[in-house]
């Protein structure tokens, strides 16, 4: 009985949190678009995206990144995904953005579900601007903007983003 007990709290507080980070990327998506008009047709024409609305970064000499988003597929919810990011080098502070990437088709959306896709140091991100999103072009699949929120931090530095994802369960 204690078990069950146990398990009820562990999954309303899930699912609790899940609608948090799902409710935060909705409103994200609103400024997103409220900074950039040019990204409504990004996100309604996209093969799918994911919204990470609250990442927190920081670092001296090493650094990391952490958030959670929500991944929609053709405007459907579909999951839930995690960010982590290590970086190397000189930096210092703290900052706070969101991200959101651009699917254009589903083999991009596959790698991505399948907590295959890395970012490098390679990997530009766009940052978002009034007509930052006009003429932007896919580049391997995928399109990456990035929205300051809050926070100031001197980096330069080498790392990676990593993702996993969880699906949803269908209503």
């Amino acid at each position: 009985m204690v078990v069950c007990f146990a398990v009820n709290i562990a999954t309303a507080q899930k699912a609790s949190r899940d609608q948090m980070i799902i409710t935060d990327s909705e409103n994200a998506r609103i400024e997103f678009i409220k900074k950039d008009k040019w990204m409504e047709p990004l996100f309604t024409n996209s093969w799918g995206y994911v919204i990470f609305p609250n990442i927190g970064k920081g670092g001296l000499g090493v650094g990391g990144a952490l958030g959670n988003g929500a991944v929609y597929e053709k405007g459907a919810l579909v999951g839930m995904a995690s960010l982590k990011q290590i970086t190397i080098g000189l930096q210092a502070g703290g900052q706070a953005y969101r991200e959101v990437i651009f699917f254009e088709n589903s083999a991009a959306m596959e790698k991505f579900r399948k907590s295959q896709l890395k970012f490098s140091a390679e990997v530009s991100a766009i940052a978002v601007d009034k007509g930052a999103a006009a003429n932007v072009k896919f580049t391997d699949g995928m399109i990456v903007f990035v929205q300051q929120k809050a926070g100031l931090m001197y980096e330069l530095s080498v790392g990676g983003q990593s993702f996993s994802f969880r699906p949803v369960a269908k209503k």
